[in-house]
């Protein structure tokens, strides 16, 4: 098996080193303990780990937190918190910046393991459906073909999440035979997820193809999805973190 290598960063050395030996004893490579923040970038730029786990609380602040947006921002690295904590605000937080896990103190050796392995994988995955969509070009005609040849039947009808279909001859999205009354925008981010189902649609793909014209940017889509997602009755929209959305092919 590939050894994985770990960047831990937690300001108390007892968790720390008892970290370190549960990860080494599960045949992963602990390349750097850091302390802080400051340690821990230097670190990410030294080493260039496959995993960094962060205390979510470090130095009893948010800078665990701060620490995962730089990873989110700077580097294609994924990140799991370590927490104890239970104050709201402080989890809302560590949300909005999607982590690959959550390991809770104290933290049992083999869930540790799991929640690692299941981080690596869901990263490679991600990466992979990227790789594959990158240049892909998304136009109105390409767009058709596609929902064209996912019809079930003879009829202009695509089903898609569960209990979901599109009529892709009025452009007109339903929910169990109900019309879910939808925005140009909203109908065009959908129609391009179900067109592409079971695929990654990256930021750029989709503000090329529902804006067609500059100014729009990657907040005017997360703010389009969320508005999406509030008028549809199942969370059905994935979140591919860092890069955009996707339906899941059922």
């Amino acid at each position: 098996m590939e050894k994985h290598t770990i960047i831990i960063v937690e300001d108390d050395e007892i968790t720390s080193l008892n970290l370190k030996l549960s990860l080494e004893k599960h045949g992963y490579g602990v390349i750097c303990l850091c302390k802080n923040t400051i340690q821990a970038v230097e670190a990410l730029d030294t080493y260039k780990p496959n995993v960094v786990i962060i205390d979510i609380s470090l130095q009893e602040s948010n800078d665990g937190i701060e620490l995962a947006k730089t990873i989110k921002t700077h580097y294609s690295i994924p990140f799991i918190y370590l927490t104890s904590y239970s104050d709201d605000d402080m989890i809302s937080q560590a949300i909005k910046t999607e982590p690959y896990g959550y390991i809770v103190k104290p933290f049992d050796p083999s869930s540790l393991h799991a929640t690692i392995q299941m981080a690596i994988f869901k990263f490679n995955v991600e990466n992979e459906r990227y790789e594959e969509i990158i240049t892909s070009k998304i136009d109105e005609e390409n767009l058709e073909k596609l929902l064209y040849a996912k019809r079930k039947s003879d009829k202009p009808i695509v089903t898609f999440g569960q209990d979901y279909h599109i009529d892709i001859s009025k452009d007109e999205i339903f929910y169990n035979n109900e019309k879910i009354k939808l925005t140009k925008k909203e109908s065009a981010i959908l129609r391009l997820l179900v067109a592409k189902l079971g695929h990654i649609i990256t930021f750029n793909q989709a503000i090329d193809y529902v804006w067609q014209e500059s100014g729009a940017t990657e907040n005017s889509i997360r703010t389009l999805v969320w508005r999406l997602r509030n008028k549809l009755p199942t969370d059905i929209i994935k979140n591919a973190s860092g890069i955009g959305y996707y339906l899941e092919n059922n």
